[in-house]
């Protein structure tokens, strides 16, 4: 399966981070504690409380940084104590966003009928 959105890798971080974090920080979060270059991926981040997001990329000559809160709702994410990332895909990342609990819709496939007669 091919994680990636626009050539990137989708990543989201498996702790919750402060808030108060805007670009350099998080940036300094992906190359210090993650050892990646924030230049290369989509990274996802949210918040302690589970209602807000932040999405940070590099698009061509400067970092984007998106926000995003729910109004109602928590944003599900079932991770072990392990640190790190875990690895979206863009079907994945559209159910995050949706406020879906996406890990358990990643199971679900598609129907294909193309053998039906």
């Amino acid at each position: 399966m091919q994680l990636q959105l626009y050539g990137k890798q989708i990543w989201v971080y498996k702790k919750a981070v402060d808030f108060r974090s805007a670009i350099d920080g998080l940036c300094s979060l992906v190359k210090n504690q993650l050892n990646l270059n924030p230049q290369d991926g989509i990274y996802l981040f949210y918040n302690r409380h589970h209602d807000k997001i932040k999405c940070l990329s590099y698009h061509k000559n400067g970092f984007v940084l998106l926000y995003k809160r729910l109004d109602k709702d928590k944003f599900k994410f079932k991770f072990s104590q392990e640190q790190g990332v875990a690895e979206l895909d863009a079907k994945a990342l559209s159910w995050l966003l949706a406020g879906l609990e996406w890990q358990q819709m990643r199971q679900w496939r598609e129907l294909d009928y193309s053998k039906f007669s």
